[in-house]
């Protein structure tokens, strides 16, 4: 019989809390506490995370049911829901913030040898953001419309391993292409990105840094030919451009040269046109990198289903804020465990067997083994897999 760690104490051994302690002395989270210090909010907030826990009053009764193994948890006693609420309104979310970054370096450390669905050496980011609607007389902060309130969650993915390497909450009215007004570029990397990123001001800035850029044009794109290369239509490639752009101030705020390439989907004989600074790349490379933006869609589809951020346990911005970082200090973790581990388990999988048996006291690599992997072949179309 296996005595030792809960399997929830051993996912928390993977937590690095030395550099935990240094973000909450920064923020000074733990001043004038006297319950309740930030590693147990942060395992009390994980556990309603991983357990999909609906309310407040939910994880109080939960925990309190398995009094007898808060201990093993790393938690001193029971945890009253007033306590928790507490301490998400007033403990500053940048903690969170902070400390999901350093998991998330953790994590892409261990993602880098990753393969791409491309042959392509160079990192590859997809942009995009997701809204959460809520109520606007309970969130009255979160402006978005005159009837209704939302925040969004504007997510730089990185491709190889699916992990995200920067995020941003806002509320619901801040436009994505604001967005680019907040990153670091990278020189050498790709930025893949839909149509509501196009401002060819922040596009040059994106060119000038060296990094490159590949988007959708829109309906009333305006540019006049420069220089057409020799293209193959088999492919589904119509043309492949070089050209300027026309319009008198997209021409000011981008004064260079742009590819223009217009692909003519093979199963839905749809038209795209894609605009990139690359000017290396075979025209076919340019069209799969945009066709990879979607797996940013499948992150936020993928969260939403299997992460409590659709529904908050208070409504300040501090209290969302919390819940969302926290939330996604979770994805990262699993992720990490799953690479450390070298488990064939899906995220998804994983989650669903550690939702049952955090309780229990077995080595973790037995409880995810015993596992058949072979069922994380079958999908549904409410459920997806994702790494």
């Amino acid at each position: 019989m296996y005595i030792g760690k809960t399997l929830f104490a051993q996912i928390m051994d993977f937590i690095p809390w030395t550099s935990f302690g240094r973000i909450v002395a920064r923020y000074r989270g733990n001043a004038r506490v006297r319950s309740l210090p930030c590693t147990e909010q942060f395992r009390v907030m994980a556990f309603a995370q991983m357990t999909w826990r609906e309310s407040l009053r939910d994880i109080e009764a939960c925990l309190s049911a398995q009094s007898a193994k808060l201990y093993h948890m790393g938690l001193h006693k029971a945890v009253a829901r007033s306590t928790l609420a507490d301490a998400n309104e007033s403990r500053d979310w940048r903690i969170w913030a902070d400390f999901a970054q350093v998991l998330i370096r953790k994590a892409r450390n261990l993602y880098a040898a990753e393969p791409l669905e491309l042959e392509l050496s160079d990192t590859v980011y997809a942009l995009d953001s997701t809204t959460i609607d809520l109520c606007l007389s309970v969130f009255p902060w979160a402006n978005f419309r005159s009837t209704k309130a939302a925040v969004k969650i504007h997510t730089l993915l990185d491709l190889r391993g699916v992990i995200p390497s920067f995020i941003h909450i806002s509320d619901g009215k801040l436009h994505d292409v604001n967005v680019l007004d907040i990153l670091i570029p990278e020189a050498g990397a790709f930025y893949v990105m839909d149509r509501g990123y196009i401002d060819f001001a922040r596009l040059y800035a994106l060119h000038q840094a060296g990094a490159f850029f590949v988007t959708r044009a829109k309906s009333n794109f305006d540019a006049r030919r420069v220089y057409s290369a020799q293209t193959d239509r088999t492919t589904g490639v119509i043309c492949d451009q070089t050209v300027m752009l026309a319009g008198f101030y997209a021409s000011k705020e981008y004064a260079e040269h742009l590819r223009r390439i217009r692909f003519k989907a093979p199963d839905t004989d749809k038209t795209l046109v894609f605009l990139t600074n690359n000017t290396v790349l075979p025209a076919l490379t340019i069209c799969a990198l945009y066709k990879n933006r979607w797996h940013v869609e499948l992150f936020f589809k993928w969260v939403k289903q299997n992460l409590r951020i659709k529904r908050f346990y208070g409504t300040s911005e501090n209290a969302v804020k919390t819940q969302i970082w926290i939330a996604v200090s979770v994805y990262v973790l699993i992720a990490i465990v799953k690479k450390e581990l070298k488990l064939d388990a899906s995220l998804y999988t994983l989650l669903q067997i550690l939702s049952v048996s955090l309780f229990e006291k077995m080595p973790i690599c037995q409880a995810f083994s015993d596992f058949d992997t072979r069922h994380d072949d079958i999908q549904t179309d409410n459920q997806l897999i994702l790494l």
